[in-house]
């Protein structure tokens, strides 16, 4: 397997950690793939399915703390499979976001340890309000993460996409003539020019007042290629079912989910499947 065979020759000065990084990761990826939500649940099954190619699990509290401190490491992996297929190399990026709810009631926003990261947003698709945080995914159209982020649904949609463009600039400047397509949100003057200074486009559907925008004829099936990415991994991946309590918890199961995203597509694609984001040979 490409994860294991990358990230399983981590080397250590003293006594290697138990699981390893590989056998942490690897079934931290066929968790979201399988549906499980619950920890303990997935625990459970790994040590009466899964006894013989991981021969040691730690308990809930051991799993929980190893698996927090494991985002660098799934981030990692995500980067590995995206630039392992060729399209990584794709010049026309889809940017849109997707509520993270994590928590409705009063008393549980009170007892939150999200307080500061979370707040309230709007969510259009659903017409109500919720607490919690967006995720940012900039993908290309088979829907192969590039980049992701977390961020409080109060904050511009600009300005998280100009700060995940600030952390990897090489992102954009290596590819030329790069088209970003979004929606209404990212309208902005200023941050099409932004987007000109980095050498990309932006592709977005143009309000009443405007004249018809270049290419906006592409934009209805544009719109539902997004709604389907959404539907994976609110469907089949359990996006709004993570149970985090904690940023870092909140991060590295939404970070599960992209990752177990980006390898089924990964696979797809090494194994010349029809459809690149079908999850129906891993869900079970």
């Amino acid at each position: 397997m490409k994860i294991d065979d990358e990230i399983g020759d981590t080397r250590w000065l003293g006594r290697p950690p138990r699981p390893t990084d590989s056998e942490l990761v690897c079934p931290a990826v066929a968790q979201a793939m399988l549906g499980f939500a619950s920890e303990t649940r997935w625990l459970r099954f790994v040590r009466s399915r899964l006894g013989a190619m991981l021969p040691y699990v730690p308990k809930q509290p051991g799993w929980n703390k190893r698996l927090r401190a494991a985002l660098p490491l799934l981030e990692r992996a995500i980067r590995l499979l995206a630039t392992d297929t060729d399209f990584w190399f794709d010049n026309h990026w889809i940017i849109d976001s997707a509520p993270v709810e994590c928590g409705r009631s009063r008393p549980t926003v009170k007892r939150s340890d999200l307080a500061g990261w979370a707040g309230y947003g709007y969510c259009g698709s659903r017409s109500r309000f919720f607490r919690g945080l967006r995720l940012y995914l900039v993908r290309t159209p088979t829907g192969m993460p590039i980049l992701w982020a977390l961020a409080n649904p109060k904050l511009d949609e600009r300005e998280v996409l100009t700060a995940m463009l600030d952390r990897e600039p090489d992102a954009v400047t290596d590819r030329p003539g790069l088209l970003l397509i979004a929606d209404k949100g990212f309208a902005s003057r200023q941050f099409e020019a932004d987007l000109a200074l980095r050498g990309a486009q932006l592709l977005r559907p143009s309000f009443k007042r405007e004249k018809r925008r270049t290419g906006e004829p592409l934009l209805k099936s544009v719109r539902q290629l997004i709604e389907s990415v959404n539907a994976t991994l609110k469907g089949q991946l359990d996006l709004e079912q993570h149970g985090g309590r904690t940023f870092e918890g909140v991060a590295v199961r939404v970070a599960q989910r992209v990752l177990a995203l980006a390898a089924a597509i990964w696979h797809n694609h090494k194994t010349a499947q029809p459809v690149m984001r079908s999850l129906i040979a891993y869900d079970h």
